[in-house]
């Protein structure tokens, strides 16, 4: 794979340049990873005009000179990070404005900018890094798109085990399982899994319920490959489907699809949105999709950009997200089908290739 990171920091640098600053400081470790590809979990990263410096602890004294390399001076902190950070503000020159996360600052460390950083002056930056983060580059598709494979592979292999008589967590502990035997590095949300009445809670834990012939069967789920994530949903019926279930099933499963081949980067979010939203109103099941239709992907499972109905900002060229409408009816169930659709110039391209016909299993 190519080396992204100086054209990132470069893209950054002109940010910081549009945002009259003559520094960031970085303390969200996928901002971090985005630009230096550090996976750790200590780290500060002060981006100037002209230099990247990175600071660390001591149990990362190896890993960061692997992963991150020459593309930034990096400095091992036997105190705190914080530390490391006022020392290395000692030694610069022409700097006075700097800016900070505020999307991912605690409030201590907030404090610790006015009363230990009083050397600079702070300004509270929004998505600078995340703005950039929203394109993805071929090896970042191509990652998301493994990262699905892992998922689809997973998702395979659990039905197979599937049957009534079994309980929600034990569900959730087979893929688990399989997503790992599969590859997956971690699991970017802990899986949804609900059965029956509970597959009308969108975010639902996985419970003790037993599964029982005749319910619906609600996964979401995903999988992490190299710091990229999937994200899948799948609805199946345990055992013959009812003619109501058949009903709503392809009622989102045509809104799932018309959304998925119609997305088009440059699309304001609420259009995007709108696309599997009108056909589930056309319908009469409006007031059960109570939820928006996607989000974006990559790093983080949630990310920019948002496919909702508030959104006005258009859809990033390049762009990964999520289409996943669904409807939920309480006390009787719910119905979801997620994929992930690569906005590329040619247009959608879908990355989870599962089918989406409806499944009977047990």
């Amino acid at each position: 794979m190519a080396d992204r990171r100086p054209a990132r920091v470069a893209a950054l640098r002109e940010s910081l340049t549009a945002a009259h600053i003559d520094a960031l400081v970085l303390t969200s470790l996928p901002n971090v990873r985005y630009l230096t590809g550090f996976s750790g979990s200590s780290a500060l990263v002060l981006v100037t005009q002209r230099d990247l410096h990175f600071i660390t602890d001591f149990r990362y004294d190896t890993q960061v000179r692997d992963e991150v390399g020459d593309i930034a001076t990096v400095r091992i902190e036997q105190q705190s990070l914080w530390s490391g950070l006022w020392n290395l503000g000692s030694t610069l020159s022409g700097i006075e404005v700097v800016g900070f996360e505020s999307a991912h600052l605690l409030h201590r460390d907030f404090q610790r900018l006015l009363t230990e950083g009083a050397r600079w002056q702070w300004r509270p930056q929004l998505n600078l890094v995340e703005a950039l983060r929203e394109s993805k580059d071929p090896d970042e598709v191509a990652l998301i798109r493994h990262a699905g494979k892992i998922a689809i592979a997973a998702l395979t292999k659990t039905l197979k085990e599937v049957r009534p008589g079994i309980t929600e967590l034990s569900v959730a502990g087979i893929l688990e399982h399989t997503l790992r035997d599969e590859g997956c590095e971690e699991f970017p949300f802990s899986a949804i899994v609900a059965s029956g009445p509970r597959a009308a809670l969108p975010h639902a834990r996985a419970s003790s319920r037993v599964i029982e012939k005749g319910d619906l069967l609600l996964l979401d789920f995903g999988a992490q490959y190299k710091g990229y994530c999937s994200d899948v949903t799948r609805t199946v019926v345990i055992g013959r489907a009812s003619t109501q279930q058949r009903e709503i099933y392809e009622i989102v499963r045509h809104a799932n699809a018309v959304a998925s081949a119609s997305v088009r980067a440059g699309m304001k979010g609420q259009e995007a949105d709108g696309l599997a939203r009108r056909y589930i109103e056309d319908r009469g099941y409006g007031d059960a999709f109570g939820h928006s239709l996607g989000h974006g992907l990559g790093l983080e499972v949630h990310e920019a950009p948002r496919l909702a109905k508030t959104v006005e900002a258009p859809l990033g060229r390049d762009a990964v997200v999520t289409i996943e409408p669904g409807i939920y009816q309480p006390g009787w169930g719910g119905v979801r089908i997620e994929d992930d659709v690569y906005l590329a110039s040619s247009g959608p391209e879908i990355l989870t290739d599962f089918t989406r016909e409806l499944v009977e299993v047990g």
